[in-house]
């Protein structure tokens, strides 16, 4: 099915492109939500209308999440936890316990803009990367400490 995005969806396209999706995607997300309309002579104009005021959205996206980035800069993300003689934690780390832990500290963060590479299992200093809007991705080292 061609759509056309209203806004910036990763791994997806930029807002005003058409797009091929499937229809189950489209039907039960992409529209319910407004992030896309069915590609046709009507919605083409409709979306000309709508145009400037959607990129305005985008712009206040993309001020936002840089506003993000700026905030998790000024905090030290630390974990106690306890682990062996070997330094392996007792479990792991979680991407839930760093939304929680940024959550503490009033940051919201979606759990898609979040991404570890690595599991985090062992003491020592771990790179984690923010991506809240598409091109903008800082890294992030967590600190986890041996209780």
């Amino acid at each position: 099915m061609k759509v056309i995005l209203t806004t910036t969806i990763k791994k997806l396209g930029k807002m005003g492109e058409k797009v091929s999706v499937k229809p189950g995607y489209a039907r039960n997300f992409l529209f319910p939500n407004k992030m896309a309309l069915r590609e046709n002579k009507k919605n083409m104009e409709y979306y000309e209308k709508i145009k400037d005021e959607i990129k305005k959205n985008e712009e206040i996206k993309l001020k936002d999440s840089n506003i993000l980035i700026e905030k998790i800069k000024k905090i030290k993300i630390v974990f106690n936890k306890e682990a062996d003689e070997k330094d392996q934690l007792y479990g792991s780390i979680s991407k839930k316990d760093i939304l929680d832990y940024l959550l503490n500290n009033d940051i919201k963060v979606k759990s898609d803009d979040l991404l570890i590479k690595n599991p985090i299992k062992s003491i020592g200093e771990h790179l984690i990367e923010i991506n809240p809007y598409e091109n903008v991705s800082e890294q992030f080292s967590i600190i986890v400490n041996k209780n």
